[in-house]
């Protein structure tokens, strides 16, 4: 098969070097990819907003399947444009990602479905929000409506904090995705990551994960796009899983086949594990960055039939397997991520890092000057990714990586996985 992915981040390069291993791909593109995916794939300077672009490269190049990884052009319709073009493609339709782009179209489901969530109202202007946050105990979550690279959440802890974040969202702050915001409780407990696929009818149950969303070490500082994740995530036990399948994602799953707007993608969970169970805290309506890289790591089937069978309507013919190790990833960030990201910066020792035992490295935000050197061309650029038997050792040979490269422009927070390692001295 000729298979063209869309995207160019940490997601599309793990995306493209599963999808590269498989016996059914004949020739594999990436638009517009980047310098890390370029050694799995051939990547064309194709935006993966320009629709008509897009098709007419399928054309040209007779594109069997197109994969779908960044959010904007899956909230935007692409799925939806290559259906009605003919050409087979994974990723949900516009309708049925709304349960993404719009946070509190996702409330509402919740609400009607009765399934487990944060308690939320939603605004349309700031003065009622503000009225509203002013009794409401803290802290607070004031959430943009709509897609704004993973960072429109602010857990405000004053009240003072929680106003300024709304009036920051409804200026602008956060471009059209704050025309709207939510108002949440403030849930208690560990979050975790969920995936799983779905054909509109059927679902078919991944695994998880445990992101890093602070950019600093012990999660502190702002909110960011994620500085790592880990792959099991332990706190989500098999007792806890059955009960966040039957009470979250099947009844979602359902509402959307009922709705008329039946969910066809990787469906993404964020959860919190509270006292009182997993409740929701959002959907995403693609896989994770960088949960995406620790999930293809450990995956042993060939992700293609798996991908194919999405699009197909065909997900009880398929089934899934992993690998039993842990697969851990450090986010290499250049310096002023996530407000003011130093692009330009040189990059050295990827080679040498490359070479060490577990070690994958994907490339989020990189490119090449003219004289051949890498260069962070982003906020998050690399994606230093380990295997291991425990969350320990893949930690261990993750950081071994890291301290190889030779980055001045760039930082990483050295604690990923700290929640494992701190349940297993306490065990």
């Amino acid at each position: 098969m000729n298979i063209l992915v869309i995207g160019g981040g940490g997601r599309e390069h793990a995306l493209c070097w599963a999808i590269a291993a498989s016996p059914l791909t004949n020739k594999l593109y990436c638009a517009p990819g980047n310098a890390g995916i370029a050694q799995v794939a051939e990547c064309v300077a194709i935006g993966a907003m320009d629709f008509d672009r897009i098709v007419a490269f399928a054309r040209e190049k007779k594109i069997d399947f197109v994969v779908i990884g960044p959010d904007d052009p899956i909230a935007g319709g692409l799925a939806d444009r290559l259906e009605a073009e003919g050409i087979k493609a994974f990723g949900p339709s516009k309708a049925a990602a709304e349960l993404e782009w719009s946070k509190g179209f996702t409330k509402d489901l919740c609400a009607a479905e009765d399934i487990p969530t944060a308690r939320y109202r939603r605004f349309g202007d700031a003065e009622s929000a503000k009225d509203y946050a002013a009794d409401h105990p803290l802290p607070i979550v004031v959430k943009a409506d709509g897609l704004a690279l993973g960072k429109g959440v602010i857990i405000a802890s004053t009240r003072a904090e929680a106003s300024a974040a709304i009036d920051a969202m409804f200026a602008g702050s956060f471009g059209s995705a704050g025309r709207e915001v939510v108002i949440e409780e403030f849930l208690e407990g560990e979050e975790v990551s969920y995936f799983v696929l779905s054909d509109g009818e059927t679902i078919l149950p991944l695994t998880s994960a445990q992101d890093h969303k602070r950019v600093g070490d012990g999660d502190t500082g702002p909110n960011t796009g994620g500085m790592g994740a880990y792959s099991p995530a332990r706190a989500l036990t098999p007792e806890l899983e059955r009960d966040m399948l039957e009470r979250i994602v099947r009844p979602t799953i359902r509402a959307m086949a009922q709705r008329g707007r039946p969910y066809k993608g990787v469906l993404f969970a964020g959860l919190m594990l509270t006292m009182d169970g997993p409740k929701l805290i959002e959907y995403n309506a693609r896989f994770g960055d960088p949960e995406c890289q620790v999930l293809m790591t450990r995956l042993k089937s060939d992700i293609v039939p798996l991908l194919l069978a999405v699009a197909d309507g065909a997900l009880k013919t398929v089934d899934v397997r992993w690998h039993d190790h842990v697969a851990l990833s450090v986010v290499m960030a250049a310096k002023g991520y996530p407000e003011a990201p130093q692009k330009g910066t040189e990059i050295r020792g990827l080679d040498a890092a490359a070479k060490l035992d577990g070690i994958e490295i994907f490339h989020a935000g990189t490119g090449r000057r003219s004289d051949g050197a890498l260069i962070a061309n982003g906020g998050r650029v690399l994606n230093i990714t380990a295997t291991g038997r425990t969350v320990a050792e893949a930690q261990a040979r993750a950081y071994r990586a890291v301290d190889l490269i030779d980055w001045p422009g760039g930082f990483c927070r050295r604690d990923i996985g700290w929640r494992a390692l701190v349940q297993d001295r306490k065990t």
